[in-house]
């Protein structure tokens, strides 16, 4: 009977630990995961490269996401917005130093922020392919791309694979985030290993 409870406590925390590690990467990842492959496929329709993924950027375009937040949809918002009225941030060099970025290699790249209720995919999509965006993502001069979304805002960051543009002085190293998820998978893959060396 001890082995029997043994085994069903082992099993429960696997169970628990594993629901852990993959809430972290859910979360705004279905809306993202689904805009990137619209995107590239709508590049493929029009003859143009795909959009690689570039780490820093969509660190940048979780920060400011993160900084649309409270902000709600309006007809005057993300890609509604009148070129040249687009929000500033004060904070910007801090954006960018948090996602150890600087000026000198994000000037030829693009910021496109949308705000879509409940991220709604083909509206999203649409907000990016049907608007005055599609004109960034029409540009073949842009190879690289980070997506970040909060609420209903999401957010893309078009890169370019000059030094200018290409928001990776050195090499694109993956983010903070990305490591987290990998420690949590590790850690994952520890308990059960020790988990069943226990039994």
């Amino acid at each position: 009977m001890a082995y029997f409870q043994r085994h069903v406590i082992i099993l429960a925390l696997v169970i628990l630990l594993s629901i852990i590690c993959t809430k972290h990467t859910v979360h705004c990842d279905d809306e993202e995961d689904s805009l990137f492959s619209g995107l590239n496929s709508y590049r493929a329709t029009l003859n143009l490269s795909t959009l690689k993924e570039n780490d820093r950027a969509k660190c940048l375009a979780d920060k400011i996401a993160d900084q649309f937040k409270n902000q709600p949809c309006t007809n005057t918002t993300g890609s509604n917005t009148v070129p040249g009225t687009e929000p500033e941030f004060s904070n910007y060099p801090q954006l960018l130093e948090k996602c150890h970025l600087n000026v000198s290699t994000t000037r030829d790249g693009v910021v496109l922020p949308a705000c879509v209720p409940n991220l709604d995919p083909t509206l999203v999509l649409s907000n990016f392919t049907q608007s005055q965006y599609s004109m960034s993502l029409n540009d073949t001069k842009y190879t690289g791309v980070g997506i970040g979304s909060e609420d209903d805002w999401i957010v893309v960051v078009l890169t370019t694979s000059t030094p200018e543009g290409g928001y990776s002085p050195g090499s694109n190293n993956i983010g903070f985030g990305s490591k987290i998820v990998h420690m949590q998978y590790s850690m994952f893959l520890l308990m059960a290993v020790l988990s069943f060396l226990w039994i």
